[in-house]
């Protein structure tokens, strides 16, 4: 029926999580990247992605999150860059 996993849920559940983030971080480079050169971007679902990221972070068990604080981090600077970025209204 179901394979066993070869990782622990936890190591799994981080392994999945860091892709999440990853992910993210992939999305943000390129709307900065279209930004800088003068492109509209839509940031509408940012919003959603951001905050299932934030709750699949919160359930990870233990203090197992901790081995993402430095992604996280990367991923904040990242949003503070498309900030600087975007066009004053």
């Amino acid at each position: 029926m179901f394979e066993k996993r070869s990782q622990p849920p936890s190591t799994f559940e981080v392994a999945a999580t860091m892709a999440a983030i990853e992910s993210l971080h992939g999305t943000l480079s390129m709307a900065r990247a279209l930004v800088v050169t003068g492109r509209a971007i839509d940031l509408a679902g940012l919003d959603r992605e951001a905050a299932r990221l934030c709750a699949a972070v919160a359930c990870l068990p233990g203090d197992s999150g901790r081995a993402l604080l430095d992604p996280l981090q990367t991923l904040t600077r990242e949003v503070d860059l498309l900030t600087g970025c975007m066009p004053r209204p």
